[in-house]
């Protein structure tokens, strides 16, 4: 199977299964002399990791990240830097009634279709276990960015969850870290909990919508056309499990904007060029304008529900499937620190790619 890594100079190739002895990443790229030590990725991993509320699934992971190479006494080599995150709580068993059917809304028949082979415990690569190797690279990306960009801010939240949003005339960013749902909207939070709770008690699931906002971006990252820094951000994640759409800025709503409702109108500040508004995501052309650059992506409710669903079976018989184990009800809880250590990626990659075609001068400046 190819396809498994991303990024340009930063590059991050993922790898294990759900159920394997373990998974990780092999990060390569990160330049040399930035510091870092397991507890600085760690702390991203926690954010992440299974089983720390009623709802998310109650698979018990430590997901205690091990760095095996690339640095050397606190301080990153320059060479490949190997992550490794062990699986200890597997239940293989749970999957032992689906090996010959395929449950609907996973990847379990497309990957059949493909590959005439399939890991059926909790998915294989498929199964958002592998996005814990993602939140490690993350890590060091946020680490290098910290020394090359260190005004950069990024921060994850959910906005949405089913047909119920957050009220933006509420947000406390302080509030992001204090609900288990990483809204800034506590009262969003309390009738989520109310909301999901009865969806879980019911074996259903739902979807989210996850908004991360990179802020202290300097302007001039990204390139023209094949090289925009929206186009990367957008396929960074949309390769996130479960996600089924993408936008920046305004996005889908610009369709039904008119072009002076749209454009953010420019006037000269103190500090450089200021916008009145934000509509464009903080992006235009492909290349960051120095506001806050707002990306946003829908998460399609959780496929294993306890609801008994049709299906066939590799012979191709009509069957009947109700998906056991430990699912999420919400899997866009879990998503939101997924899509801070793509952002983290997306960005040092663009950081140093910046860097590499206007160098050290006034225009090749970040932070």
């Amino acid at each position: 199977m190819s396809f498994n890594t991303y990024g340009h100079l930063f590059r991050v190739t993922t790898w294990g299964e759900s159920h394997g002895p373990a998974l990780g990443a092999t990060v390569d790229g990160c330049p040399p002399g930035v510091p870092l030590d397991e507890a600085a990725i760690q702390v991203w991993l926690d954010k992440r990791k299974p089983g720390q509320n009623k709802y998310t699934t109650q698979r018990r992971e430590a997901d205690e990240v091990e760095i095996l190479s690339g640095v050397y006494e606190g301080q990153t080599t320059g060479t490949p830097i190997q992550l490794m995150i062990r699986n200890t709580d597997q239940r293989s068993k749970d999957y032992g009634d689906i090996a010959e059917k395929f449950r609907p809304g996973h990847a379990d028949i497309t990957y059949w279709q493909k590959y005439g082979i399939r890991d059926p415990r909790g998915g294989g690569r498929s199964s958002a276990r592998e996005t814990a190797a993602r939140v490690a690279a993350g890590g060091v990306a946020r680490a290098a960015l910290a020394e090359l960009a260190p005004g950069m801010r990024i921060l994850g939240y959910m906005v949405q969850m089913g047909p119920h949003r957050a009220d933006p005339a509420r947000y406390d960013w302080d509030q992001v870290a204090q609900n288990p749902f990483w809204t800034p909207d506590a009262q969003a939070a309390d009738d989520w909990a109310a909301y999901l709770d009865e969806l879980r008690k019911s074996g259903d699931s739902v979807g989210a919508m996850i908004e991360c906002r990179i802020s202290g971006a300097a302007p001039g990252l990204g390139a023209p056309i094949y090289g925009k820094l929206d186009t990367d951000l957008a396929a960074a994640m949309m390769s996130i499990n479960a996600v089924k759409g993408v936008e920046i800025g305004e996005g889908m709503a610009a369709a039904s904007l008119t072009g002076s409702e749209n454009a953010d109108e420019i006037s000269m500040g103190a500090n450089g060029p200021e916008y009145g508004t934000n509509h464009a995501g903080g992006i235009l052309g492909g290349i960051s304008t120095g506001q806050d650059i707002v990306v946003r992506f829908a998460v399609k409710p959780t496929s294993s529900i306890l609801t008994t669903r049709q299906t066939i079976t590799k012979a191709g018989d009509p069957a009947e499937i109700i998906t056991k184990g430990r699912h999420d009800p919400c899997v866009g809880i879990r998503a939101v620190p997924v899509a801070e250590a793509m952002a983290a990626a997306v960005m040092l990659d663009h950081v140093l790619l910046h860097r590499g075609q206007v160098g050290d001068g006034p225009r090749g400046r970040i932070g």
